[in-house]
């Protein structure tokens, strides 16, 4: 089976290999209870939105692997994994809104599965600390999330194009010159930060060609765009 990261249709909508994936994926997390299925089931259909282009399955997966790669980090594992399910479950490309209501989701359908309020608690705060991507030192949870998130900054050059155009994809009713401008933004404020990842294997790992990859997107995005002619 063609993994998520080698199909040259990551970015497009849910497929039947795919569901069944991140379906057994979800179960083992969540277990095999009726409310259990339910959110899994509504979940993904929520990653599976006609209008998603990055936010898609693919990222979630990438994202749950990149957990695996940095469980040993983590204080709680499965409340990290949690929140990545539920992270961008509500994405209409309204920054920190669409966290807010993803949040506010997770606490939804984690009570109806009966989970317990503290897991349900952490789960919430973690959603939230992908608004910014930038946990307290002492939050190893909150490290991991971020990373995990992140790790796709870390990919090989045309792997991180095809990024970028998906997400441009996402904000196709932006005029360029907006989308240039709030994208550089983003951009300017992550490598502003002394680091953008959180974790001991985040900064050894992927540091270096994530910020490689962010300065060249940022040298793109400032070149001088030629004036379009006025119509004849």
């Amino acid at each position: 089976m063609t993994s998520f990261e080698d199909r040259p249709d990551r970015f497009f909508p849910l497929q039947e290999e795919d569901a069944i994936l991140l379906a057994d994926s979800w179960r083992r997390l969540a277990g095999e209870g009726y409310e259990a299925r339910a959110a899994g089931e509504e979940l993904l259909g929520r990653w599976s939105e006609s209008h998603r282009r990055y936010h898609t399955v693919s990222h979630l997966w990438s994202t749950l692997r990149a957990v695996d790669v940095l469980q040993e980090e983590a204080r709680d594992p499965d409340a990290v994994r949690y929140a990545v399910w539920f992270h961008d479950a509500v994405y209409e490309g309204r920054p920190g809104r669409d966290e807010d209501e993803s949040a506010a989701l997770a606490e939804r359908l984690l009570a109806l599965m009966g989970k317990e309020p503290g897991l349900i608690a952490e789960v919430v705060r973690l959603v939230g600390v992908t608004k910014n991507h930038r946990p307290e030192r002492w939050d190893a949870n909150g490290a991991v999330v971020s990373d995990a998130d992140l790790s796709t900054l870390a990919g090989p050059a045309d792997e991180y194009l095809a990024y970028t155009a998906a997400v441009r994809a996402e904000y196709w009713h932006m005029a360029d010159k907006v989308f240039r401008a709030g994208r550089l933004q983003v951009l300017r404020s992550l490598l502003e930060a002394p680091h953008l990842f959180h974790t001991p294997f985040g900064r050894a790992h992927w540091e270096p060609r994530a910020r490689s990859n962010i300065l060249a997107e940022v040298d793109r995005l400032t070149q001088e765009v030629p004036e379009e002619l006025p119509p004849p």
